[in-house]
């Protein structure tokens, strides 16, 4: 439960004991009041000299007990409720008391006239309107103060209540008040260099004017998730020192009609107000996405966009606000959000390189006790294609490893064990019976025996028969060296023999396949699909483009493009199976020429549970200088 469902719910929780005390102390004793008795009750407490006064009026009587805390009652005469007027009381006329009580009993005036301590007042009137609604309301009254502090706090008091669902629900924070500054944070690289730029315009708009340059209406950056873009967005607010509206494209879309319009209006008004200041729209795929993709023109979200693009770039200038989106899905945004005037620039945030990854690292680590030995470089090095909050985690892991074990300092131990619990998973105490371990160490050692062996391949770090929370078995951590931005075809051939080296340990020492080389079977296809049909490299194919365009920095598979006959699927299909066929077969090859080293890791890996890449290289070497002696 979020904090503001605590406060509802605190709120709710005092409404009804408020709720509870106003039926208890006040309109209980009021219902009690009014409770009506018979007339030979009212007679019996005239004899008995009770009654404190009596009100009579054409139709009804009331009368009060002379005991305080008994409540008034309304006798019934006839079948008939006698008046219940309980207002102002005046000496009684006794020209109206006898015309009024002759029509009820003949013997009641003599009554009366011998009660020398009642007091009467006048004639009682009928039942008011007042006293009907309130009869109907009062009950209710808990209820609509229930409601009115539950819908307040959903909708915003400051909003207006009801009237608040056009209010932003965008949050301000004064520049400063982001906490986040570009030193705090790493491997931006050129993303930061072009933001500092937006930062210059906000800060010394004089400057650029006196040349004719405008501030740029938009910033888009764009990037794979967890590479640090809302930072990014707020170090910029942070370092300008303005102040900064922060919202999601999902907060502005309801399920009322033109909600989205008038919450993107309210937000521009906010802002210009504000000015200079920044908008940020974080996931503002939610809505931009393109018209083309909807084919109903007249969608809430068709309509929130529209105004989003007619308030970036409409007839009013919004001098002083600079709107900044992020988004790792710009492939489906409206071309007309993208075009200068709107989104002028569009900032690629990357994953980090080696030297952003160890500034990441450095940032992480600052508050954290490391031991001497620690090596960041290092760390960096063998982490290519994480991102920052990847490591941002990896950091963490390993102090909560160092807290675990009760160590004084962070050791290079629990950074590599981080490492693999963030690659691999958790390891898990699941007992494996001896035929099971033995064949999962023949399929481990034969992933790494093929990388040992082939060229190209990323050099190997740990082999590891100990089951994960990933559901392996076992598995092959390899380390690549450096970051690699281009793969030729050779490699991605050689990476498929690796991935495929488990299964082919398999039919070489068992003669018959597992179910343990599905998630491998499942990699080295998708890479044999995009050969054959995003790179090019099928000669039966050839150089054309077959798959359909892909989400660009989301790993989903695009599939085919719908006008391509059945003769080229077909086709397709039959290259996806050589390719595949054709690594399972040099790795069958390396292990057949290498069998001898496969059996002496395997039962090494068997005794030990896990061995290293040096450990792999000693038996591995142990072998060469056999085979050239």
């Amino acid at each position: 439960m979020n904090k503001g469902q605590k406060f509802s719910a605190w709120y709710f929780l005092i409404a009804m004991v408020i709720a509870w005390c106003f039926a208890e102390y006040i309109y209980r004793p009021w219902a009690e009041s009014r409770t009506e008795v018979p007339y030979s009750e009212f007679l019996a407490d005239l004899d008995n000299n009770n009654i404190e006064n009596v009100d009579i009026g054409e139709t009804r009587i009331i009368y009060a007990l002379k005991d305080n805390t008994s409540p008034d009652k309304r006798p019934i005469v006839d079948g008939k409720i006698l008046n219940v007027g309980l207002g102002r009381r005046n000496k009684a006329n006794s020209g109206n008391i006898k015309s009024v009580v002759k029509l009820l009993d003949p013997l009641l005036i003599e009554r009366l006239a011998k009660s020398n301590n009642i007091k009467f007042g006048g004639i009682a009137k009928h039942e008011s309107l007042i006293d009907l609604l309130m009869g109907i309301m009062l009950p209710l009254l808990p209820l609509l103060i229930i409601w009115y502090i539950i819908f307040r706090n959903m909708h915003g008091s400051a909003g207006g209540g009801i009237f608040s669902f056009a209010r932003s629900r965008a949050k301000e924070l004064q520049g400063e008040m982001t906490g986040v500054h570009f030193s705090d944070i790493g491997g931006a690289g050129e993303a930061e260099v072009e933001l500092r730029e937006i930062i210059d315009f906000l800060k010394e708009p004089a400057r650029f004017d006196k040349f004719g340059a405008k501030l740029p209406r938009g910033v888009l950056l764009v990037g794979p998730p967890g590479t640090g873009k809302t930072l990014l967005a707020k170090a910029t607010a942070g370092e300008a020192g303005v102040p900064f509206f922060f919202i999601t494209g999902s907060s502005f879309v309801e399920m009322f009609v033109g909600v989205g319009a008038a919450r993107v209006r309210d937000l521009f008004d906010q802002a210009k107000k504000k000015a200079p200041c920044i908008i940020f729209v974080d996931e503002i795929d939610a809505i931009g996405q393109s018209r083309m993709r909807n084919f109903n023109s007249n969608s809430e979200q068709e309509n929130t966009l529209n105004q989003l693009l007619a308030e970036m770039d409409g007839f009013e200038q919004n001098n002083g606000v600079v709107i900044m989106g992020a988004t790792n899905r710009p492939e489906i945004l409206d071309q007309a959000l993208l075009r200068p005037g709107r989104f002028d620039r569009q900032i690629q945030v990357v994953l980090p390189t080696e030297e952003g990854r160890e500034e990441i690292l450095r940032i992480h680590t600052k508050k954290l006790p490391l031991a001497p030995e620690i090596d960041l470089r290092s760390i960096a090095k063998v982490t290519p294609g994480f991102s920052g909050a990847d490591l941002a985690n990896i950091a963490n892991e390993a102090s909560l490893l160092a807290a675990r074990h009760k160590s004084d300092k962070v050791s290079m131990n629990d950074f590599d064990l981080a490492i693999e619990r963030v690659v691999a998973g958790l390891q898990r105490k699941t007992p494996l019976t001896p035929e099971i371990r033995r064949k999962v160490a023949y399929h481990e050692t034969g992933h790494a025996l093929v990388a040992c062996y082939l060229p190209g391949s990323d050099p190997v770090h740990k082999v590891s028969i100990i089951p994960t929370t990933k559901g392996a078995l076992g598995y092959t951590m390899q380390m690549p060296t450096e970051d690699q931005y281009l793969i030729s075809e050779n490699e991605l051939k050689t990476r498929m023999a690796v991935m495929l080296g488990g299964r082919a340990a398999e039919l070489l020492i068992f003669n018959e396949a597992s179910t343990g080389a599905s998630n491998d079977l499942e990699r080295a296809t998708e890479i044999a699909r995009r050969m054959a049909t995003e790179f090019g490299m099928s000669e039966t194919l050839g150089p054309v483009r077959y798959a359909a365009p892909s989400m660009m920095y989301l790993n989903g598979a695009s599939g085919n493009r719908e006008d391509i006959g059945e003769g080229t699927i077909d086709a397709i299909d039959s290259e996806i199976r050589r390719f595949v066929r054709e690594a399972q077969e040099h790795a069958l090859s390396i292990l057949r020429e290498h069998e001898k080293v496969l059996h002496e890791v395997a039962q090494t890996l068997q005794d030990k549970e896990v061995i290293n890449s040096d450990e792999i290289k000693a038996i591995v070497e142990k072998y060469n200088s056999e085979s050239e002696s």
